[in-house]
């Protein structure tokens, strides 16, 4: 399974005229579904076309205009997603809805049909009364929070370790 987080430009308030959030990295964390064992994590940067990296968004994500200008383009991260991840082969999952909604909205959607959403699915199996933010999910799960939060390889893996912890318990 692949385990997807994406970060994307991001404004505090309303994007400047003429902008519209784009992806600037992919995280990706695989899960070997059976053991429940994380397989690396991967980021790739994206540089963006129809927007620019905010302070705002460089203060939440740590990446940089500079960073993110070494990127690669959307359409080659999509060749890189079904090529080396064999992305439209595997069911793949994000934490919550965004991640799937952002691909769809710059087109070139580079993954199958299957998609989970790890948001909905802990909120369900731990009985919460709503879903909570990734933070909240890991502290309740009493899994740690590793590496940066906001980063898309980070995230990814943060993801993977609660969705294996959801896999493995239903096994039980």
């Amino acid at each position: 399974m692949l385990v997807v987080d994406v970060e994307a430009t991001c404004w505090a308030g309303r994007p400047p005229d003429g902008e519209t959030s784009e992806i600037i990295e992919i995280g990706l964390c695989e899960l070997d579904v059976e053991s429940g064992r994380r397989m690396g994590k991967h980021s790739i940067l994206v540089r963006p076309e129809r927007s620019s990296v905010s302070e705002f968004c460089t203060s939440l994500t740590t990446l940089t205009p500079e960073q993110v200008a070494g990127g690669v383009t959307y359409a080659e991260a999509c060749r890189l997603l079904r090529k080396d991840f064999r992305s439209r082969d595997r069911v793949w999952a994000s934490y919550g809805d965004y991640d799937r909604k952002q691909f769809e909205r710059q087109g070139a959607y580079p993954f199958g049909p299957r998609h989970l959403n790890v948001k909905t699915l802990f909120a369900l199996t731990r009985n919460l009364p709503r879903e909570v933010g990734l933070a909240e999910a890991l502290r309740i799960a009493g899994l740690p929070l590793e590496g940066t939060h906001h980063r898309g390889d980070d995230d990814a893996w943060n993801i993977a370790a609660l969705l294996a912890g959801i896999l493995l318990s239903a096994r039980r």
